[in-house]
């Protein structure tokens, strides 16, 4: 019987349980020990598990934080397969219309596309793409999204004319010229259709010949470009957004809902309070379509409560962060690598992901964490100052900065009580801060950056010998991913050293 050069025979190495064991450890700890490759790092399936019911093409999260998650950074997410965490620290409003924003973003169906009447004048064409960036504007009996289609108008058909009073029926294309589609159709064969027409728009109708809904050419091209997506069954981008647990925070689960969040990720340093535990009950009981992470935990313990008032996914981490000082100033928290492995492996046993959040440097802390029992990821300070985080760029001693600060700054907690909320104290007096604020060097765009993640973790579970991170977890509690501690002479010896100078280029890319 021929031997599978993958299991372990000699067991050169210390198996996750007994490594942590005791003390704790995080990422720059230990090192992971290489296995048997008989595949190419392509074939590698680097998806994980975010909540009970979603999974992720690229198991990376963006932290809720208001100097990285905003529209811009929670749209490149998505498209790159991972999601977005937008950040709560704004008033009611603005939260919800980000997630709106995301949400219509990549509309594989946009629902309630932009109307005018047969009579109306061109100067509306104009208005509506001065503000909302639309080029192609349907027109139907009454002017409304789901009435009777007539035809289409686009820039193109008014932007040369100069009489802006001429009537929209006079230059449009009638709908006896149209390509359209029948009502019901699935995403995919409305874009084939899109594709196969030289129309840059598709209207959905019914048998009445009713709008029912719209697609876009420049969609299309968005599938083709970003394939792993993360999209709901309406073809809309996925979207996460974080909230505290306080009774006046059920206004703001009440809107996020209502703009189509898909995710609520309770936010909170130390996630064990009796808040988040009847929280997340109200919100089950309230939304029981939308998936609840709660946190931040660190122990099992804590794990067993928030999973037992039913959360469908786990944020593990406290104080880890690279601007947050909680256990500098509380004296309280794990470090992270202990925590992820003792969490996951509680978490795994009651069937609920995990996302590791905090502490993560580089891709091979990535590749760790999910090694040793995370689902995914959560990112700040890798994401932070790139081109689609919130503010603006700027120079010192000629060098370009962006601000990145922790939630639980002074500045943070001065902007909103939602920060404050966090940490429990946004009625205290006195704001002790955990957390700091910063610059970090410009870091170009994110969509640039989560592909060179995306082939990081792909070679990483190659080394490790297996296919998917999944499996690197399996034969990890088996026992057959083995490990090394790392003194610190050895961590030294593991990074670039011995040279006079060096420029450290992580990645080189076409896109």
């Amino acid at each position: 019987m021929a031997t599978d050069l993958r299991t372990k025979v000699i067991r050169d190495g210390t198996p996750a349980e007994e490594l942590f064991k005791h003390e704790g450890l995080t990422y720059n700890d230990f090192i992971i020990l290489p296995g048997f490759i008989d595949f190419p790092a392509s074939d590698v399936n680097v998806s994980g598990q975010f909540t009970r019911k979603i999974r992720l093409h690229m198991p990376v999260a963006s932290s809720p934080m208001d100097t990285v998650s905003e529209t811009d950074m929670v749209r490149a997410m998505a498209l790159m397969g991972g999601i977005g965490v937008i950040h709560n620290n704004c008033p009611i409003p603005r939260q919800a219309a980000m997630v709106k924003s995301v949400k219509l973003y990549r509309n594989g169906f946009i629902m309630r596309p932009k109307a005018l009447r047969p009579e109306d004048p061109i100067a509306m064409v104009h208005e509506i793409n001065d503000h909302l960036g639309i080029s192609g504007i349907l027109v139907t009996n009454n002017g409304t999204s789901n009435g009777v289609l007539l035809g289409i108008v686009c820039m193109k058909d008014v932007d040369y004319l100069k009489d802006k009073t001429i009537k929209v029926s006079q230059v449009m294309l009638p709908r006896d010229k149209m390509t359209t589609a029948q009502y019901p159709i699935k995403l995919e064969e409305a874009m084939d259709i899109l594709n196969r027409s030289r129309h840059g728009y598709l209207p959905v109708v019914n048998s009445k010949d009713e709008v029912m809904s719209l697609c876009s050419r420049r969609d299309a091209a968005k599938a083709r470009s970003f394939p792993n997506s993360s999209i709901d069954a309406n073809g809309q981008l996925l979207c996460a957004a974080a909230t505290s647990t306080r009774e006046d925070d059920k206004a703001r689960v009440v809107a996020l809902a209502k703009a189509g969040v898909d995710v609520l990720v309770l936010d909170s340093s130390q996630g064990n309070t009796v808040y988040q535990i009847s929280f997340i009950k109200w919100v089950k009981q309230s939304f029981p379509n939308i998936e609840i992470i709660a946190g931040n935990v660190v122990t099992q313990d804590q794990a067993k409560n928030l999973i037992d008032a039913g959360a469908d996914g786990l944020r593990i981490g406290m104080g880890s962060g690279s601007i947050c000082i909680t256990q500098e100033i509380l004296a309280c928290g794990r470090p992270q690598g202990t925590a992820v492995y003792k969490v996951g492996k509680y978490a795994a046993s009651r069937g609920i992901p995990c996302v590791a959040d905090g502490g993560l440097r580089n891709v091979g802390d990535i590749c760790k964490a999910l090694a040793i029992g995370a689902n995914t990821v959560m990112l700040g300070s890798m994401l932070s100052g790139t081109s689609e985080t919130p503010g603006d760029f700027f120079f010192k001693d000629g060098i370009r900065l962006k601000t990145y600060r922790g939630m639980g700054s002074i500045e943070a907690m001065s902007q909103g009580k939602e920060s404050g909320k966090r940490y429990l104290s946004e009625n205290e007096v006195v704001q002790v801060a955990q957390g700091v604020s910063g610059h970090v060097v410009d870091k170009g765009s994110a969509v640039k950056l989560l592909a060179y993640i995306n082939k990081g973790m792909q070679q990483s579970a190659q080394d490790i010998g297996e296919t998917s991170f999944d499996a690197v977890r399996k034969k990890m509690y088996e026992g057959q991913v083995l490990f090394d501690k790392r003194s610190a002479t050895a961590q030294g010896e593991g990074g670039v050293h011995s040279l006079h100078s060096y420029e450290k280029k992580l990645f080189a890319s076409k896109m």
